[in-house]
């Protein structure tokens, strides 16, 4: 009987140190990743600086990379991510609407400044009549170019239509420009055969543009469509380890590797 009492004892004690041992790995951080997703380049890039100073804090962040500005929202609408970084809060919004997604934002992240760009033209005040200008064919982006066109004093827009504006929102076109709308990724590449192309910093920095050499005019920094966001589940908007990701974008860690590796051209959104 005896034997029976130290056994069970015995046995108890060891499902108490296997209880202890469970714990103590998950607090050691190999708990499950947090996935965030980012599109290749710039945002990518900052997300692993912010990945390296979450496992300083015991988080596992992984980043996963995309080529295109749709799937990462899709795959956090599916489940598939728990976070991603790549875009600004309008279009964030618009994905949201038009596919019925529960996605906010919980953070700012860094500023991606669009401008006009050409490989032909040095000086606003010398584009010719009936210049071939490119801007981006996504609905946000569209009209965010439309937009930045209007502040150059290029073109003038309906009044009110902000970022939501298209070509036949034009209400005002001096110099008769011929608009050309292109996938975001491909304008880079349409500077040889536009006279200006209205590009977004991260295809800028991706296609090696020359900014000062290339570069005409851009948003200016309080810009909100320049403002990237942390983007996440709505259900997840105030989930604590979350937000400590989401301040590690303007740690002084993060803020520094930004400074060090974009010299300037991507800073920190406040």
């Amino acid at each position: 009987m005896k034997k029976l009492v130290y056994l069970l004892v015995a046995l108890t004690l060891v499902a108490f140190a296997a209880a202890g041992c469970g714990g103590s790995k998950k607090e050691s951080g190999t708990s499950k990743p947090i996935k965030i997703g980012a599109t290749a380049g710039p945002h990518a890039q900052v997300v692993e600086a912010v990945a390296k100073e979450a496992k300083k804090q015991g988080l596992n962040v992984q980043v996963v990379e995309f080529s295109d500005y749709v799937t990462p929202d899709k795959a956090l609408a599916d489940g598939d991510l728990d976070l991603n970084s790549y875009q600004h809060a309008p279009f964030l919004a618009n994905f949201a609407k038009q596919n019925n997604a529960k996605l906010v934002p919980i953070g700012k992240t860094i500023l991606m400044r669009m401008g006009i760009y050409s490989d032909k033209i040095h000086d606003l005040k010398a584009i010719p009549d009936k210049a071939t200008v490119a801007i981006p064919n996504d609905p946000t982006n569209g009209g965010r170019g439309l937009g930045l066109l209007e502040k150059a004093g290029l073109i003038k827009l309906k009044p009110g239509v902000g970022f939501k504006a298209t070509v036949k929102d034009v209400v005002e076109n001096p110099k008769h420009l011929q608009f050309k709308e292109l996938e975001a990724a491909q304008l880079p590449r349409s500077l040889s055969d536009v006279d200006l192309a209205v590009i977004t910093m991260n295809y800028v920095m991706s296609a090696k543009l020359d900014v000062k050499k290339q570069g005409l005019f851009w948003e200016k920094d309080d810009e909100p469509l320049a403002v990237m966001v942390l983007a996440a589940r709505e259900k997840d908007k105030d989930n604590p380890t979350y937000k400590k990701i989401a301040d590690l974008f303007h740690s002084q860690a993060v803020k520094q590797y930004i400074a060090d590796t974009f010299k300037g051209t991507i800073v920190p959104a406040n």
